[in-house]
């Protein structure tokens, strides 16, 4: 597999090609930069911000002291990547002006937000209101130990690290920004690995080092156009305009990936990747000695993947291979493809040339002999913005959604069949499995699917298993299993594509917030609502995606014994807490808690890397 290094000059020629990477003696070590303040009010103008001194808190269940300790950042530790620099803090990194056509792009781009489009006119993307509170950007931080102040942490998590990826913009927008476009930034808190689960914890926070980071670091600004924001209407077409310009003048070369990275992540091969499903995946590594994270660059596995994956792609626990797709606004619109359990490409990619219309496919599933493909409402519609002044992206309310079931070593879509389910959008996928000749999909159904992306406040999801009779009639059935506004979601991962009881879901109070988590139990579809057990965060204090990891790894485990993590963040108190939680208890009980040195703001998905998969990681 092949991963490529990203270059961080300010031009770059119009053409494609892998680049080398830089050998050590190239890459002068760079100072780490200073703990960041704590952003408290944000505006398009200005932030003031506050700094949150590390605290020593009593531990009510140890019954000890617990305060922070020094974490070693030693640059010539000979164990990391040797051919990953640090990033300079802005202030210490000397940019090159601006060229005479980089100039002429920014002004033209600075009257297009002021006078053509500015973002006052469309709250849902107007950057003062998107980027506020705990969606407001925070600096990277070095490795920072962080004080155990409730309980211990359980032996299973001990030594392994919480991921969390989620959207950062390192510059404040020049024009509208919707939620999704800002730069990937990874928070990892690497857990204590010895001792009675105690011991200091420690978070560190770092941007992908995506193409597109590093080109906007060097220029000082945001040099790419928002994709869910920017192409709206003739204001689309003229920042498309301004966009070509770039390209041909070399300020930029989309060949090089124009992705952010800042989705969601994934282990396999003993790699970790950080995905957004606009570009090739990102390969990182968590430092297991100090909790650092590396950029290592970005992977085409050989030149055998190209465009983009899924930001979910699905692990198989008991092969270790990775399958994933990938869509688009040009045919095929969907492509299939898989991994083996090394990390390499495996097999041929599979278009699906029976998807007719370019759509907003997030998620899938699989099962142990088929991947599940939902072909949603919401789709991609360019013209709408050449011809009507629209979004590029959209809800076609006349579509019948569909469900697409393929072989999943299908090596061409000839045995895809598909089945149509009115009214059924979902846009992530909790599990899939096959009972009995049936085919059972369980996933959250988007209801409000006009506002999925424009205004996700009004966003209503409810839970539902949906029946395929794949070896009879091929009837579909549906049965509700909560009304409550829930998305999210996750299981035991050693059940993905097997018959399982449990999922856990946050609560939308409203999306994307998340005040809480809900336990549901499949055993109780059909006869109402089949929440068993919650957890309310509490007033002013939101979280999101729930993670579940596994007591042990032993056969008679009991599907739910386990523990749920998540960074919780309180609005009133203005901090962020790790916590983790029984997810056996009728109450989701909160059995540890790190109190986190400053906020980490809310995001998308993470994952939970536990002790063994760190140290088997490659170091490049």
């Amino acid at each position: 597999m092949n991963v490529l290094s990203v270059s961080s000059s300010t031009a770059f020629p119009a053409r494609s090609g892998r680049r080398r990477r830089l050998p050590p003696s190239r890459l002068p070590p760079t100072p780490s930069p200073s703990p960041p303040p704590f952003p408290s009010v944000v505006s398009a103008v200005k932030t003031v911000e506050k700094t949150l001194e590390p605290q020593i808190k009593k531990d009510p269940a140890a019954g000890t002291s617990t305060g922070p300790r020094k974490v070693a950042d030693d640059h010539r530790n000979t164990t990391r990547p040797p051919t990953i620099a640090r990033p300079k803090p802005a202030s210490l990194r000397p940019r090159k002006p601006p060229s005479l056509m980089a100039t002429v792009c920014n002004d033209l781009e600075e009257l297009i937000h002021t006078f053509i489009d500015p973002p006052v006119l469309r709250p849902s993307v107007d950057p003062r209101r998107v980027l506020s509170n705990n969606f407001a950007p925070v600096d990277e931080l070095p490795p920072t130990p962080c004080p155990v102040v409730r309980g211990a942490i359980p032996r299973c998590l001990a030594g392994g690290a919480y991921i969390r990826n989620g959207p950062n913009p390192q510059h404040l927008p020049r024009g509208p920004h919707h939620l999704f476009d800002g730069d990937g930034m990874l928070h990892s808190l690497l857990l204590p690995a010895s001792g009675d689960g105690t011991d200091p914890a420690v978070l560190c926070s770092r941007y992908v080092h995506t193409y597109k980071y590093l080109l906007e670091r060097n220029a000082g600004a945001p040099v790419f156009p928002s994709v869910f924001s920017g192409f709206h209407g003739f204001a689309g077409l003229a920042r498309g305009a301004v966009t070509a310009a770039r390209v041909l003048t070399g300020q930029m070369n989309p060949m090089e990936g124009a992705g952010l990275a800042n989705t969601s992540l994934v282990f396999f091969g003993d790699r970790l990747y950080a995905l957004g499903e606009s570009d090739l995946p990102y390969a990182v590594r968590v430092s297991p000695e100090d909790g650092e994270i590396f950029t290592l660059g970005r992977c085409d596995f050989d030149g055998r993947l190209f465009m983009g994956m899924t930001a979910h792609p699905k692990k198989d626990p008991s092969t270790g291979e990775l399958f994933a797709f990938r869509y688009g606004p040009v045919p095929p619109f969907l492509t299939y493809f898989r991994f083996d359990a090394e990390g390499n490409k495996a097999g041929p990619d599979v278009p699906i040339f029976s998807v007719q219309q370019p759509s907003f496919l997030h998620d899938f599933a699989v099962t142990g002999r088929y991947a599940v493909f939902p072909d949603l409402q919401i789709v991609m519609k360019p013209m709408d913005m050449v011809l009507g002044g629209g979004a590029p992206v959209g809800s076609d309310n006349s579509k019948v959604p569909r469900i697409g079931v393929l072989p999943r070593y299908a090596t061409s879509e000839a045995e895809m069949r598909w089945f149509e389910v009115p009214g059924f959008n979902p846009v992530h996928a909790v599990n899939a499995w096959e009972e009995e000749g049936d085919l059972v999909l369980v996933a959250p159904n988007v209801l409000s699917v006009e506002h999925a992306l424009e205004r996700m406040e009004l966003v209503h999801s409810s839970m539902e298993m949906v029946r395929i009779d794949l070896e009879g009639s091929g009837a579909v059935s549906r049965t509700p299993l909560s009304a409550a506004n829930l998305d999210f979601g996750v299981i035991h991962p050693g059940y993905l594509g097997r018959r399982n009881r449990y999922a856990y879901l946050g609560v939308g109070d409203p999306m994307p917030k998340i005040s809480g988590v809900v336990k549901l139990d499949f055993e109780s579809a059909g006869h109402g609502d089949c929440v068993v057990a919650r957890r309310h965060f509490g007033r002013g204090c939101f979280g999101g995606e729930p993670v579940f990891v596994p007591k042990s790894e032993r056969e008679e485990e009991e599907e739910d014994e386990g523990y749920l993590v998540s960074y919780v963040h309180d609005e009133v108190r203005a901090e962020s807490r790790f916590v983790v939680m029984d997810a056996q208890s009728p109450e989701l009980d909160i059995v540890a808690e790190v109190l986190l040195p400053r906020r980490v703001p809310y995001g998308f998905h993470g994952l939970f890397v536990s002790k063994e998969e760190l140290r088997s990681q490659r170091q490049s």
